[in-house]
């Protein structure tokens, strides 16, 4: 079996029979199932040169073996059916549906191949196991010649451990155009993973368009340099780079990505990490401390001291950016708006006459209060528009209102703190599953950046700490795996820092819960010799087992290498 992630239950028939496809399988979809048989028809025809007409009166079978009858494939919807797989370990609560509906159940035999799922989301997802057993070429975009097909006779049950098994991916930082995100999103749903979280501003840049402030893009969307490699590097990139989403592109991301049973999550970060922002309105910004009409978007890494300003005119500024932006993100496909919350350096508030009147008036705790104040101002906003925040952990410090979430990406501290209070969960640790961070030792890694984390490392990935309580552990959502963009700038960077090691991370979120200890990275790296293979059909640079590729490496750009482990979370 080389299927990943690896499924709940697998039983393949010990002969090895396999069934034979003729030249013009027939496709049979019950109610419901019609959506998957138009997603099947196209990118499973499109590699197979198949019609996959609807199925005519007469029995189903193996048509090649010359027997009369007709090779099908059979989907349908039959919650009852698939009830077998179990629900996952941890809850689904909020971020889609839950483990139990996304189940499936695939079977081979002499009569062709039926698919049931619980829902539409696991019928598409036991649509990800079918192409993956049909082999690598089920993943090209049109036919090669002389290519045969078959399936091995086999009974799957299958369901996720979470509901939430995400991708963040930092279009701030470096700009990845709409279609490399609806690759991404594609991408995503090949390894069943069912979240892309968008990081769509930073001090870097602003992505998403706002119409009534358009200057966000006109001018906040680009900056004239870029350093080269990390903060530390003389080099510099001299070309501007810039680029944003307009409001039809982000409704046809979201779009895209529903009919793939991926939720986006946008991210709009407050009160820190703003400096573009006030690059284009300098109103924003701490005018009585710094000259904010000067700012220009940030063209360096790290994290910018120009902050938002502690006002009543910002927060209904980003109200109104907000109110937008819920427009593009429907809550029955992206309940959760991500607000950051992080990094947010306290320099200029204590130096603000200003500010500090505003921490008096408010009766908060110092500038921390005046975090807190921010990011509960826009908890209650988003609740009463129906709406979850999530935030980075920093989120916590202050107090933190019942319905929101947090990323804990600090390591685990903020994660358990946030579970133990009753606060739903994200486990997406940076010792652990921070892509940007380098895969291997040694001078030929390309910009290496922080601690070595192999793809064994993120095989190894836990989500739920062992010491949560029970209760505390039904509070973890799942986890998502974060690829900052810093030193990833264009598709074959990201490629790079994402594949393969996203296969072992959407194992983890996918698959059953092994015994402490027990993990199997040995049969992980058997079945990765055929994924490869798959990631190589969908035209992924992933890292190659053996190091960079001569075009893969960066000689003389900069990272920030950090010796030894990383310390314990």
């Amino acid at each position: 079996m080389d299927l990943i992630p690896a499924p709940r239950l697998a039983d393949f028939h010990e002969g090895g029979l396999r069934f034979e496809f003729g030249p013009e399988p027939e496709l049979c979809a019950g109610p419901g199932a019609e959506g998957a048989a138009r997603r099947l028809r196209r990118e499973l025809g499109a590699a197979t040169g198949w019609s996959l007409p609807a199925a005519g009166p007469g029995p189903a079978g193996a048509g090649a073996a010359g027997t009369g009858t007709v090779a099908r494939i059979r989907l349908g919807i039959d919650p009852a059916a698939v009830g077998g797989a179990g629900p996952g370990s941890a809850s689904g609560s909020g971020a889609g549906p839950g483990p139990a509906s996304e189940a499936y159940a695939l079977t081979v035999d002499a009569t062709g191949v039926e698919l049931t799922g619980a829902s539409e989301a696991g019928l598409f997802w036991g649509i990800q196991t079918l192409r993956q057993l049909l082999g690598p070429d089920a993943y090209r975009k049109a036919p090669l010649p002389g290519r045969t097909w078959s399936l091995p006779y086999v009974r799957i049950a299958d369901a996720p451990r979470f509901g939430w098994r995400g991708l963040m991916l930092d279009v701030a930082r470096h700009f990845m155009p709409k279609d490399g995100v609806l690759r991404y999103i594609d991408l995503l749903a090949a390894h069943k993973l069912n979240v892309l979280h968008l990081h769509l501003t930073d001090d870097q840049g602003w992505r998403v368009e706002i119409k009534r402030y358009p200057r966000l893009t006109e001018v906040g969307s680009w900056r004239a340099r870029s350093r080269r490699g990390h903060r530390a590097s003389p080099l510099w990139d001299e070309t501007p780079h810039g680029g944003y989403y307009t409001q039809d592109d982000l409704r046809e991301i979201v779009a895209y990505a529903a009919e793939r049973h991926v939720r986006v999550v946008p991210e709009i970060d407050v009160p820190g990490h703003s400096q573009a922002a006030i690059a284009a309105y300098p109103e924003l910004g701490n005018t009585d401390v710094v000259d904010t009409a000067a700012l220009e978007v940030w063209d360096d890494w790290g994290v910018s001291e120009n902050v938002l300003a502690p006002t009543e005119a910002v927060l209904r500024f980003y109200e109104g950016v907000f109110e937008e932006l819920l427009e593009l993100f429907p809550a029955e496909v992206s309940p959760f708006v991500h607000v950051g919350g992080d990094e947010c350096p306290k320099g200029q508030w204590k130096a603000s006459g200003a500010a500090q009147e505003r921490v008096r008036d408010l009766g908060v705790d110092g500038e921390d209060g005046l975090q807190s104040w921010f990011v509960r101002h826009f908890d209650s906003w988003l609740a009463e528009r129906g709406r979850r925040l999530i935030g980075w952990d920093e989120i916590l410090e202050g107090g933190l209102a019942p319905g929101a979430a947090v990323s804990s990406w600090r390591g685990y501290g903020g994660g358990i703190a946030a579970a133990e209070a009753g606060h739903d969960v994200v486990m997406c640790p940076e010792q652990h599953v921070y892509l940007d961070y380098r895969q291997a030792p040694g001078p030929e890694e390309p910009v290496p950046i922080a601690y070595v984390r192999t793809l064994e490392d993120v095989y190894r990935f836990e989500p739920v700490p062992p010491e949560l309580s029970p209760e505390a552990a039904a509070h973890v959502l799942g986890a998502q795996a974060n690829a900052w963009t810093e030193v990833m700038e264009d598709q074959g960077r990201v490629d790079y820092q994402v594949f393969p090691r996203l296969a072992a991370f959407a194992e983890v979120v996918w698959s059953p819960q092994p015994p402490p200890g027990e993990r199997d990275f040995g049969s992980f790296e058997g079945r990765m010799a055929a994924h490869y293979a798959r990631l190589d059909a969908l035209g992924v640079g992933y890292r190659p087992p053996g190091g960079p590729l001569p075009w893969q490496r960066r000689p003389g750009v900069l990272g920030r290498p950090i010796e030894g482990a990383p310390p314990k979370v």
